[in-house]
């Protein structure tokens, strides 16, 4: 924890993921199934590298609370 480039990527990939819910909650269309296949082992790949992202971005609110930016 600490290192801005591992957050900085995590951070990104978490936004592309939300991108992607937005795009299947507003027009059903999902572009990593578009992209990759239709729950292929490369589009299987995608989702747990966006949802382990998503678990470590869990992080930084230990990060806010640690230096008191709680407002």
């Amino acid at each position: 924890m600490g290192n801005k480039y591992v957050d900085a990527t995590a951070l990104t990939i978490a936004i592309i993921g939300a991108i992607n819910w937005g795009l299947i909650g507003l027009f059903r269309f999902d572009l990593v199934a578009f992209i990759f296949g239709d729950m292929s082992w490369l589009s299987r790949v995608v989702y747990t590298i966006v949802g382990i992202c998503g678990l470590y971005l869990i992080s930084f609110y230990m990060k806010l609370f640690d230096k008191g930016e709680t407002r």
